[in-house]
């Protein structure tokens, strides 16, 4: 005997399917909205100067697939020596973890030093060296933080938080003389 489906749960359908499907809007730019840079900076770790700035980078898991072959029968012989059945094996493959997820932490550039001056600076030097194609819109948008992301990667963190040491390799952030040579 079949029965109706109840009440509360043909609601429930109804507003599953009239809200969970929304899709969600892109911005007028077709990219898509980056999180708030807050959320890539970091609590200074301890013994870190005063009022220094901390950003976060995800270093992802290393995984290695591991295949052997381990013996399920062992080499049977004749009286005489010769190879009666030969030994068996089976292949086995497997994951296996060589450096877990962890975090890096990286001295930053103050979120609130990132003023349009300066993110017009960054686009500039950016574009000189082929990394930013965009608009100088002196805007921490999307395609600056992208093209800072894959700029920095190569020799620093892999964030879109502009990290103090590529801030001053790009001469945009003073260095501290005294770490000359």
């Amino acid at each position: 005997m079949h029965r109706p489906p109840t009440l509360p749960f043909v609601a429930l359908a109804i507003l599953v399917y009239t809200t969970g499907c929304q899709p969600i809007a892109a911005p007028d730019d077709g990219a898509p909205r980056p999180f708030p840079l807050s959320a890539g900076y970091i609590d200074p770790p301890e013994g870190a100067p005063e009022g220094s700035c901390w950003g976060r980078a995800l270093v992802p898991a290393v995984v290695q697939t591991v295949t052997e072959q381990v013996k399920t029968s062992p080499t049977i012989l004749n009286e005489d020596g010769s190879i009666m059945r030969a030994a068996t094996y089976d292949t086995v493959v497997r994951q296996e973890i060589v450096r877990e997820r962890g975090e890096h932490a990286f001295e930053a550039v103050c979120e609130d030093a990132l003023t349009p001056e300066l993110v017009g600076s960054l686009q500039r030097a950016l574009a000189a060296r082929g990394a930013y194609e965009g608009e100088i819109t002196e805007d921490m948008d999307w395609p600056t933080r992208q093209a800072l992301k894959v700029y920095q990667q190569v020799t620093g963190p892999k964030s879109d938080i502009l990290s103090i040491d590529l801030a001053r390799q790009l001469g945009l952030a003073a260095v501290d003389r005294s770490t000359l040579d």
